[in-house]
């Protein structure tokens, strides 16, 4: 029997809880906007997979200049000048963190993967058969960065 999560719902609840973790975790407001996916150059990107009576992924897309903020606030540290391990331990940590904080509003049952993180300049990341859920965009004092929920076809079967 196909699982079905109520988008409107979902993305009034997700982007509280994108708020709550940057909030707590970082004493960093952010702020959910309405704007356009605009593609750029210096992405990382964290993916969490979720498995279960409901399939999908959770994708944490933010710029350098933006995990360098996130790993200054998460760490206590002077903020990084170039990627590095405690970058990519911040960012996944970040989406970890989100997408465990959303497992109350899916399906029960859900068992969350180990995150993957993506970095370049000539990347994509696809997940195969998956549909848009939800894509909301958050303002940070650093720029915008996305959090993006990825249903598998499974869900619709």
């Amino acid at each position: 029997m196909p699982v079905v999560v109520e988008s409107e719902s979902y993305a009034a609840n997700a982007a509280q809880v994108v708020e709550d973790v940057f909030q707590t975790m970082l004493g960093l407001e952010v702020v959910p906007t309405q704007v356009i996916w605009p593609p750029e150059e210096d992405l990382l990107n964290v993916t969490i997979h979720y498995a279960g009576p409901w399939k999908g992924a959770l994708l944490f897309e933010c710029t350098h200049k933006q995990a360098f903020l996130f790993t200054s606030r998460l760490m206590s540290i002077e903020p990084p000048e170039f990627v590095n391990d405690d970058v990519r331990d911040a960012v996944s940590e970040l989406a970890n963190m989100i997408a465990g904080n959303l497992k109350p509003l899916l399906p029960p049952g859900l068992s969350l993967s180990m995150p993957t993180l993506v970095e370049g300049t000539d990347y994509a990341v696809r997940i195969l058969g998956g549909s848009l859920a939800e894509m909301l965009a958050f303002r940070c004092p650093a720029g915008l960065f996305w959090v993006t929920l990825i249903e598998s076809p499974d869900n619709r079967a």
